[in-house]
Parts: structure tokens; C-alpha cells; sequence
């Protein structure tokens, strides 16, 4: 008989992150299920980071709840995604949502979007 792993999570989030994210949440107007997060085509090096706040999960959305927070992911951005650490960093000019994924192979100059790779397949293992 095999033995059955956890599934791993896709993403980590950082302390800084989840605060971030219960703060957006409570001063939400309308009932919030969490943050979407995915990908989507532009910038100079390819794809671009997008995060919305979801009303409700969509189908086939991964769920990844961690230090009290939900992150809905878009299942076209899993295997882009598998790995990454979800941060949010601010600075003396600004604030923002940072992304450290392995999965990233190069980022433009301005930093508003980067070049990905799926993740191998010994990093999803245990997924199915």
C-alpha cells in the first residue's frame, strides 16, 4: 500500500503579506472570499503578475489558505506559480506585492514584468 503525501502548497506568504491582505479584506465594501492571483501576458520580458480581490472562488481556482488569509490562485498560473513566496515590501517611495518565484528565468528592467518557466516536475511531485 503506497502511502499518501500532503499535497504541497503552491505558494508561501510572508507575514508581510498576509497583513497586507487582511487589511485590504476588512476595508473591503462588499463580502470578500480572498485574493486572486495569476499571470497574464505583456511587458518587455513576457508576463505580467495580476491580483484582484475575489467576491468568490472560480472554478478550478487553487486555494491556498496560510496565516489566516486565502489566496485564490487561476489554475493557467499553478505550474508558473509552484514555489513562490508571496511578500510585500515597503519602501521609503512605495509599497507593493513582491513575488519571489524559482520559476523566473529573467525580469525587465523596470521590474513590471517577468519571463517564466513551468515548474519541473520533481517540484510538483505529490500533486497529483
Amino acid at each position: 500500500m503506497s502511502e499518501v503525501r500532503p499535497k504541497p502548497a503552491i505558494l508561501s506568504v510572508s507575514d508581510a503579506a498576509a497583513a497586507r491582505i487582511r487589511e485590504i479584506i476588512a476595508h473591503a465594501d462588499k463580502p470578500v472570499a480572498g485574493v486572486r492571483l495569476g499571470l497574464k501576458k505583456g511587458g518587455c520580458a513576457g508576463m505580467t503578475y495580476t491580483m484582484d480581490i475575489a467576491e468568490k472562488a472560480a472554478s478550478g481556482d487553487e486555494v491556498v489558505e496560510m496565516k489566516g488569509v486565502r489566496v485564490l490562485i487561476d489554475p493557467t498560473a499553478v505550474l508558473f506559480l509552484f514555489g513562490t513566496e508571496m511578500d510585500y515590501k515597503v519602501d521609503k517611495l512605495s509599497a507593493q506585492f513582491v513575488f519571489r518565484n524559482p520559476n523566473e528565468t529573467s525580469a525587465c528592467g523596470c521590474g513590471e514584468s517577468v519571463a517564466l518557466t513551468p515548474a519541473k516536475a520533481d517540484l510538483v511531485a505529490g500533486r497529483a
